[in-house]
């Protein structure tokens, strides 16, 4: 998922002169053949993520496109009110793409897991959030943010993620996929949490438990359509998210639902409201957070035998 989004930068700058890349202290070797081929509109900073979204800004005001990249904390911690003024107040056409959302930088500590970065993001106005399922789902993502008029969010996954979604899926910016019908529950999740729910759903069929899984790539704006026509057809509704339970696609969901005076028991799988003290994987946070299929089927078992 990350190189695509690295190529398919490169891609989109052959094919509009609009668009421009911004980096931030990334890795040697960082679009190499973009910055060889297009050095007039390659540019690699040194840490000052703040500066570099002025930049953007000010390259955005004069027609062109940036596409900005660094690691997901510093993008959204860091220089919060630049993205904030300099590109939402404007509603400015500035890609953030966003390395190691989640708990991708696990080894690292919590300085770099960007476990809250989908509900400072959701809070601006003119920003919209996307976390792709994996490659291929960036790759169709990608070639839509040429045309979108303000500010992007881009949350990306490790690497090398499974892919769950297929070519006849598309992608349209605010468009959820249903990866799999509604049936008694209905797991809602975003980014590589796809595939999990699936997983969970082939562990729950052996006990007659039909799990629908419907896939939200744009957390912001939510398509509140799917959601609810999901909501009308589970009996139980899940969300699954790699992120604080403060603030992102969970709590998108019950606001929608309180707004709309929907009432469907609603299950919120995702990350505890606390700075992780472990410094193991990705792998194992996700399990001690209940994150992993097991745990998700066991949890979305027990709901509903308690619902009877």
């Amino acid at each position: 998922m990350r190189e695509t989004s690295m190529r398919m930068v490169h891609e989109l700058a052959k094919r509009d002169p609009r668009v421009v890349f911004i980096g931030s202290d990334l890795g040697v070797g960082t679009l190499d053949a973009m910055r060889k081929e297009m050095p007039d509109r390659f540019f690699m900073e040194g840490v000052s993520e703040a500066a570099i979204i002025g930049m953007a800004a000010g390259l955005a005001m004069d027609g062109y496109i940036p596409y900005v990249c660094t690691i997901a904390t510093f993008l959204t911690r860091r220089c919060y009110e630049q993205v904030a003024v300099d590109l939402c107040l404007h509603n400015l056409p500035v890609r953030l793409i966003a390395n190691g959302g989640g708990l991708v930088y696990a080894p690292l500590g919590p300085t770099h897991m960007a476990i809250e970065d989908i509900a400072i993001m959701r809070a601006l106005p003119n920003m919209t959030v996307v976390a792709p399922a994996d490659a291929e789902e960036m790759r169709r993502f990608m070639v839509t943010t040429l045309d979108w008029p303000g500010p992007i969010y881009i949350r990306l996954a490790k690497g090398g993620d499974k892919v769950v979604t297929k070519p006849e899926h598309g992608f349209a910016i605010g468009r959820a996929i249903e990866l799999k019908r509604a049936g008694q529950a209905a797991a809602l999740c975003t980014g590589v949490m796809a595939d999990r729910a699936l997983a969970a759903a082939e562990l729950l069929a052996p006990d007659g438990i039909d799990l629908g899984v419907l896939h939200l790539p744009t957390v912001k704006p939510l398509d509140e359509a799917a959601v609810l026509d999901a909501a009308r057809q589970a009996g139980l509704v899940v969300t699954i998210e790699e992120h604080s339970r403060i603030g992102g696609l969970g709590a998108a969901v019950v606001e929608l639902f309180a707004d709309e005076a929907v009432s469907v028991p609603t299950l919120r799988l995702a990350l505890p409201d606390e700075f992780p003290d472990d410094y193991g994987s990705q792998e194992h946070l996700l399990e001690r957070a209940g994150l992993h299929p097991q745990e998700i089927a066991r949890r979305i078992r027990d709901a509903i035998a308690a619902r009877h």
